[in-house]
């Protein structure tokens, strides 16, 4: 088995910015299958407001990762965009508040399908499946996405210059209930509900006929209960 447990260094140039006029796009991908023989470190200018959670981008000669970005709209004034970036190397958070007109150079990012193995005093383990390459994800990393990792189960795990930045979590999930009040007998009303914790940690507001030992599908966007799962 070939294990890897990253410290995170990453430097690369610094990002101009243009004021010109730009069309929304939402079909912009900066990634790339790891492993692939086309893997060229792409560093492209992307119009802010393209930008999505989980992109990375060079701010400052500092690879960061999008951690979350909006775009405003106040009345009688000029739209921005409010984001916020979390550098790889030193685990800053920038809040930056940018016009609509502005771009950030964009990272190219690598993608790895990878089970999820285990956790001990390194970090998160993801396992390649085909090559038992195992690959070690620090907790700071992991952190807005703990409550989704099952082990055995399969994610994404983003890479830019070969050290992982972020994990991509499938649209829906499904969980195991761990602990939920017991519902009223013959109740099966939908539109009540109730806390529930998962296995994992995770609470979700459930209906009421939901009960410790089932299992549920979980929107990993939001959180929200979305149905149960038979086995």
């Amino acid at each position: 088995m070939i294990m890897h447990c990253f410290q995170h260094k990453c430097k690369a140039n610094h990002a101009a910015c243009y004021d010109k006029k730009i069309t929304i796009r939402n079909d912009i991908d900066l990634t790339k299958r790891r492993g692939s023989d086309t893997l060229p470190r792409v560093m492209a200018k992307v119009p802010v407001i393209q930008l999505r959670k989980g992109h990375a981008v060079n701010y400052n000669g500092d690879i960061c990762i999008v951690r979350e970005s909006q775009l405003k709209t106040p009345p009688r004034m000029a739209s921005y965009v409010q984001m916020t970036i979390r550098s790889i190397a030193s685990k800053k958070d920038y809040n930056l508040r940018l016009t609509s007109n502005d771009f950030l150079e964009g990272v190219m990012l690598t993608r790895e399908e990878m089970e999820f193995s285990y956790v001990d005093g390194m970090g998160y383990h993801f396992l390649n499946t085909d090559t038992y390459e195992d690959v070690c994800v620090s907790e700071d990393i992991i952190e807005p996405v703990k409550d989704y990792l099952i082990e055995g189960e399969t994610y994404v795990v983003m890479f830019t210059d070969e050290v992982p930045c972020s994990i991509e979590l499938p649209a829906a999930i499904t969980m195991e209930v761990a602990e939920a009040p017991e519902g009223v007998k013959g109740n099966s009303a939908n539109n009540v509900y109730k806390s529930a914790t998962m296995s994992t940690g995770l609470v979700v507001q459930v209906p009421l006929f939901i009960n410790a030992g089932q299992k549920i599908s979980v929107k990993t966007e939001d959180g929200t209960y979305l149905g149960r799962v038979n086995d």
